[in-house]
């Protein structure tokens, strides 16, 4: 990263140096052209005495007012192509702003209703090797990404990783937890996702926004302003609301004794992974502080236990079925689909947080939350009450409530320098660590 930021910065100081020197050119030019001017007219003068003052001094202001005239036109010339530029900048900057957040939007949503379809349709697949397999394949695309900052160099790509992996032992054990921790969140999602509906799942997941901001007040000292303690509180009762609401599409199973049982499995599965998502969000955070590690990094340094976590998961919970149906047993194309959208959801999010701002990824969850609802009753046949539309009314009221910033920052009790190159991936990290995994 450092190595491109040092490039872009010399290329924008060469197109510097080179307009600089352009202007100046141009201004021993027209300096050459007055001091010229004068003389040539003093010739005039000299050899033609009978010739009025009035013919004299109208032959030596043509060539002043055509100068004139023409740096005028080089000078909106210039204007013009700077607004050309920024408009262009600005143009690709909105595209890519809201193009990252339409596909924050389709993530959002695409990820939980394909692993509702997944696991509602077909044959049945093993949580834990997907998990296994989205691990490897977010470790990839990690990799990849530190290949292409690193001017596709597979040296530097190695130095990097040996330098922080074989290099770091104590960093490695300290991210061991979070890793731990989503994988287990990771297999909670599927286990939830196979016992409720999509829409009501998107609603109790953002539960993982109170157990964010619990574990931040208890754990790093932070302090939230009443506005968002009130929000967090409209969250609760909304998410409550919701869960009593007994809305559920309809799919292969049993009566109404087993969807209830269900939904108790689910809820308790969307609690757990709200509750790993939010304490390993704060852990990370407090490993980020006043780290000089690149996000990217850091991800390659919680994918390596990760995969191992995982692999092991698999050996652990399903040995039999593994031995005796395969590996991959219930694998299509949706279940591949499924994988891949959830590994490129780090990349999506930090896209998005690098170029969105505040409001417009509250919007994306709140608006992903009514696309779901809508779709989930077009393709799962789902059909929401009354009470499920206020409970889910509220949980959009209070995550718009809780983006709104406050009058006074939140601080913390504790402090620890932080560079300022360093602080956006801090950002990301954070957030990345609440958004997807």
């Amino acid at each position: 990263m450092g190595s491109t930021a040092t490039k872009y910065s010399s290329h924008l100081d060469l197109d510097t140096t080179a307009a600089d020197s352009m202007a100046t050119a141009e201004e021993d030019n027209e300096h050459s052209r007055r001091s010229r001017n004068p003389s040539n007219d003093d010739d005039i003068e000299s050899s033609s005495s009978s010739s009025s003052s009035s013919s004299s001094s109208s032959s030596s202001s043509k060539p002043t007012t055509t100068i004139m005239n023409g740096n005028a036109n080089d000078d909106d010339d210039d204007d013009d192509k700077k607004k050309k530029r920024r408009k262009n900048t600005n143009n690709n900057t909105m595209m890519i702003k809201y193009g990252s957040l339409l596909l924050l939007i389709g993530q959002m949503v695409g990820l939980v209703l394909l692993m509702r379809y997944s696991k509602t349709h077909g044959e049945r697949y093993l949580d834990s090797t997907a998990v296994f397999v989205m691990e490897v394949m977010k470790f990839v695309l990690c990799l990849s990404v530190i290949y292409y900052r690193s001017n596709f160099s597979l040296m530097a790509v190695y130095d990097e990783i040996y330098v922080h992996v074989y290099g770091s032992p104590m960093d490695m054990m300290k991210l061991c937890i979070p890793s731990f921790l989503y994988v287990v969140q990771n297999n909670l999602l599927y286990l939830a996702l196979t016992n409720l509906d999509a829409a009501t799942y998107q609603i109790l997941y953002q539960l993982k926004i109170l157990t964010t901001a619990t574990f931040s007040a208890t754990l790093l000292g932070r302090r939230f302003s009443s506005t968002k303690w009130i929000a967090l509180v409209i969250l609760t009762v909304g998410v409550a609301i919701v869960q009593i609401s007994g809305s559920s599409d309809h799919h292969p199973g049993g009566g109404p004794e087993e969807d209830d049982k269900n939904r108790a499995v689910g809820l308790v599965a969307v609690l757990c992974a709200a509750c790993t998502s939010g304490f390993a969000g704060v852990y990370f955070e407090r490993i980020l502080k006043g780290s000089d590690v690149t996000l990217w990094i850091r991800n390659i340094q919680m994918g390596i236990p990760s995969v191992l976590i995982a692999l092991l998961t698999v050996y652990v919970e399903d040995y039999s079925e593994v031995r005796n149906k395969g590996f991959f047993v219930g694998y299509n194309a949706i279940v591949l689909l499924v994988i891949t959208t959830q590994a490129v959801g780090g990349l999506i999010v930090a896209v998005v947080v690098k170029y969105a701002d505040n409001v417009l990824k509250t919007f994306a969850a709140s608006f992903s939350i009514v696309l779901s609802c809508i779709i989930s009753a077009i393709i799962f046949d789902f059909r929401p009450n009354l009470i499920f539309i206020c409970g889910a009314s509220l949980v959009i009221l209070s995550t718009v409530l809780y983006s709104k910033p406050d009058n006074n920052s939140s601080t913390y009790s504790w402090s620890v320098p932080i560079k300022r190159s360093s602080t956006r991936e801090q950002r990301v990290g954070v957030r990345k660590s609440s958004l997807v995994m």
